[in-house]
């Protein structure tokens, strides 16, 4: 039951997580949340960064298949 409510909802593109994070930060940067919503953002944070850490991850993957593809030797032969 525990982590049905700690779910977190992936958001819809990395764009959209970036977002959502700042906002969450402007939030808390300003010092009037209550202690448990502070720890919701906190975690809600957490688990945003997570994601987009993994969206990054999987674009340098996609960038590193096409380079291999495409940094090659120069043939003046070709």
């Amino acid at each position: 039951m525990a982590n049905a409510k700690n779910a977190q909802k992936a958001p819809e593109n990395f764009e959209t997580a970036m977002r959502e994070l700042e906002q969450l930060i402007a939030s808390m940067e300003n010092g009037q949340m209550p202690l448990e919503a502070s720890l919701q953002a906190y975690q809600r944070g957490a688990f945003l960064v997570k994601f987009c850490q993994a969206q990054l991850q999987a674009v340098q993957e996609q960038v590193k298949i096409v380079e291999a593809d495409i940094v090659r030797p120069f043939d003046l032969n070709e």
